[in-house]
């Protein structure tokens, strides 16, 4: 009898140890023969920690357990929840990028391999540097940190450039609000990133790289640095990449946590040493990036995506989605919400059918009224705006942005004035303090909302005005999109700010 039960951060924050442990102890006890195998998370949260049993007919699902229903679990009397891929919320998924999360050991090698691992990066090295880029251009594959750049475009300016060495820096600083993508796989599937980052090396020209990981992930990061370990030894990273006479090792790096070290050039400042702030550009990174040298810097679910798309080909990712949003997005969803967890789907579903069918609604029970899209720096979506299809440029058209796919739900509890404020806040908190819109503009801001909810209505104007500033002449996208949350909580949520001024008065 093989046990499943997930080792992610999620699963263990909800008592996923206790009750490993619990099933080791009970099994031992009873004499009872079991394989205990510590897995990733499906992503259904709210069913955390979800135990699988393969009794030899496929994996039923048992969630959320406790301690206590171990011995109930065993016995086979513990209510279930079916076959795991059968669950409603799973059922509905295309899962590619995440394949494999949930279903395989994290660190077992062979296991990863069994499941289509390793197929991407063979056929990859038996291809040209031009036909590797080629491959993932085709595939329409755009980054997925937040700003959607054309993923095989970024490669291309990187292979044509000149110089002695260049670099794949994977952005695995995953500070939005309400997302965890990343660190599900890291956690739940480490080889699938380092394959994808080996591709991009031989794609490229580049034989070295760096995952900048941020120090909240204790587990991402041991689980990164031992798989790393692993396929050194195994011949995946090194001087001869599976026997193709082509070189790619890569390191482990943790930051300290600073929200602005997502933006790319930050990321590589802090990667040098240095401090993290904003760097001017030009240069891009993909000419003068780590160090200098030519760099490809692009975040987890990009280069996680890669090993898919040379396993099954560029027109079969590209066959899903939507416009110019190709492939798969993985769409995190958290807040106030019945169904938290991970979906991944092809670009296309509206955003209402996510919240009010798939993550079925609030958990409060009381009705939705806003959802962010995007992390701290997206916009807050009304119900007016729950037809907009999942896609970059449909997003863009609504007044919002993906990001990088979390989506907070809100009830109609929520004083959308107070959100207002706290996304100026958060800015000013995490400003580098390198431009000053930003910096000063941030703090400002606070300020000017502070004066509505004292009821000076003049500080409207004000505030819209200071938006437009900060949106205009902010260097990055941390002071160019604290716009968004603020003023669609402005416009979508007027009440909200009049009602401040009349209980002022």
């Amino acid at each position: 009898m093989k046990i499943y039960v997930p080792m992610d951060s999620a699963a263990k924050a909800l008592g996923a140890d206790d009750v490993a442990a619990a099933i080791i102890a009970e099994a031992a006890s009873r004499g009872l023969e079991i394989e205990l195998i510590r897995n990733g998370t499906r992503g259904m949260i709210w069913l955390e920690p979800l135990v699988e049993i393969d009794r030899g007919a496929g994996r039923e699902g048992y969630g959320p357990v406790t301690p206590a229903d171990v011995p109930a679990l065993l016995d086979g009397t513990l209510k279930g929840l079916g076959k795991v891929e059968e669950i409603p919320f799973f059922a509905r998924q295309t899962r590619l990028t995440f394949a494999r999360c949930g279903v395989t050991d994290p660190l077992d090698l062979e296991d990863y391999q069994a499941h289509g691992g390793l197929a991407g990066l063979r056929r990859a090295a038996g291809l040209k540097a031009a036909e590797i880029v080629e491959e993932v251009t085709r595939s329409g594959l755009r980054g997925r940190g937040g700003a959607g750049f054309p993923t095989g475009i970024k490669w291309n300016t990187v292979r044509q450039a000149e110089a002695d060495q260049k670099y794949i820096v994977c952005n695995a600083d995953e500070g939005d609000s309400g997302t965890f993508a990343d660190r599900m796989i890291m956690e739940g599937d480490p080889f699938c990133l380092i394959e994808g980052m080996a591709i991009a090396g031989l794609g490229v020209g580049a034989t070295k790289g760096y995952v900048y990981l941020r120090s909240e992930y204790p587990d991402a990061i041991r689980v990164m640095q031992e798989a790393v370990r692993i396929a050194r030894a195994n011949g995946v990273l090194g001087a001869d990449v599976l026997g193709s006479g082509r070189a790619f090792d890569m390191e482990i790096r943790s930051g300290a946590g600073a929200y602005v070290c997502g933006e790319e050039t930050s990321l590589l400042n802090s990667l040098e040493g240095k401090r993290g702030v904003v760097r001017a550009k030009p240069p891009l990174p993909a000419l003068e990036g780590f160090l200098g040298k030519p760099t490809v810097v692009n975040n987890v679910i990009s280069l996680a995506t890669v090993p898919v798309i040379f396993e099954k080909g560029a027109q079969h990712y590209a066959d899903f989605g939507l416009g110019r949003s190709r492939g798969t997005i993985p769409v995190q969803i958290a807040g106030n919400v019945k169904h938290g967890g991970l979906f991944e789907t092809g670009f296309g579903m509206p955003l209402g059918e996510l919240v009010l069918d798939i993550a079925g609604g609030t958990a409060s029970g009381r009705p939705v009224k806003a959802v962010q899209v995007g992390g701290p720096l997206g916009a807050y979506m009304p119900l007016e705006k729950f037809d907009t299809p999942f896609g970059y440029e449909e997003f863009d058209g609504a007044g919002g942005l993906i990001g990088h796919a979390g989506i907070v739900v809100f009830d109609d509890s929520a004083d959308m004035l107070q959100m207002a404020r706290f996304a100026m806040e958060f800015c000013a908190v995490e400003s580098c303090g390198k431009c000053t819109p930003c910096r000063i503009g941030a703090v400002r801001g606070v300020e000017t909302i502070d004066r509505i909810a004292a009821g000076d209505p003049g500080a409207i104007p004000l505030l819209t005005d200071l938006c437009e500033t900060m949106t205009d002449g902010s260097l990055c996208a941390l002071g160019g999109f604290t716009p968004y949350p603020v003023m669609s909580a402005l416009t979508h949520f007027p009440d909200d700010f009049a009602t401040a001024k009349e209980a002022a008065e």
